[in-house]
């Protein structure tokens, strides 16, 4: 009767995503990239098969599926020929039969950019020694934990997350955030909900601009940034799918996300 019941509510909501309004996303979307190359081949439909260490960065709850005590993956891609570099890194570990936490770190950055704010000297003449460099990079590390549940089939799983965002000495910002996500396993097919920013994800910045800077972003019409707080609104992922077998060695896993 349980199982029927959930089965039931993950059913409606599935059918009740379809209402819900898509929130602007103004912040922290280094985090949509997403990790791992299958689920790169799947969007964001792979929350509800994911069962590796990746888990710690797509749906929680798939980390009490690790098949081994302990499970390591690292990933690096470069973006826009190279200019921006994305790492990820992550590592899992079993504390008992259900249970397991999770540890995950990523970063996306545009190293060596010129900073010419000061290019032109106390005489009003261009001075290219006065080139600097400096890096934009954002951070974010997850610590993760998942359980397997008591009703057959059912796991659950969160995350704390922590992230950094700096634009070389000019200004930076701290964010803090919770996630969380559930997976489902009935005959065979699979059911998932992940909740990212949850808490919504606030990123409070604060800047650190010279004299000189300001007077640049006058003078070129720019406005002069002021410290403020960022917001990551709350997203809704859910997806599905359904394991078709065809030989013991041959199998066919479709997914399905709402829209």
């Amino acid at each position: 009767m349980k199982r029927k019941i959930l089965v039931l509510g993950i059913a409606c909501l599935f059918l009740g995503s379809a209402v819900l309004a898509q929130a602007p996303k103004y912040s922290n979307e280094f985090l949509s990239i997403g990790v791992g190359a299958r689920a790169l081949g799947m969007s964001n439909s792979y929350v509800a098969s994911v069962n590796d260490v990746t888990s710690g960065y797509w749906n929680p709850a798939g980390l009490a599926t690790i098949g081994n005590q302990h499970q390591v993956a690292l990933m690096h891609s470069e973006y826009f020929a190279g200019i921006a570099k994305y790492d990820y890194g992550a590592i899992a570990t079993r504390l008992d039969s259900s249970s397991v936490l999770g540890l995950s770190f990523v970063r996306f950055g545009v190293d060596g950019i010129p900073n010419t704010t000061d290019l032109i000297n106390a005489n009003g003449e261009v001075d290219y020694n006065r080139i600097t460099t400096f890096s934009a990079v954002d951070f974010a590390l997850l610590l993760s934990y998942a359980k397997t549940m008591k009703i057959p089939g059912l796991r659950l799983g969160g995350s704390a997350k922590v992230v950094r965002r700096r634009v070389g000495d000019f200004a930076g910002a701290w964010g803090f955030g919770v996630e969380a996500g559930l997976q489902y396993d009935y005959k065979k097919w699979k059911f998932a909900a992940m909740a990212r920013d949850l808490s919504s994800t606030f990123n409070a910045w604060t800047f650190n601009l010279s004299d000189q800077m300001k007077q640049t972003f006058i003078a070129t019409g720019n406005e002069i940034p002021s410290n403020s707080v960022e917001i990551t609104l709350p997203k809704l992922l859910l997806g599905t799918s359904r394991r078709f077998d065809f030989t013991k060695k041959y199998h066919y896993l479709p997914k399905w996300m709402p829209i």
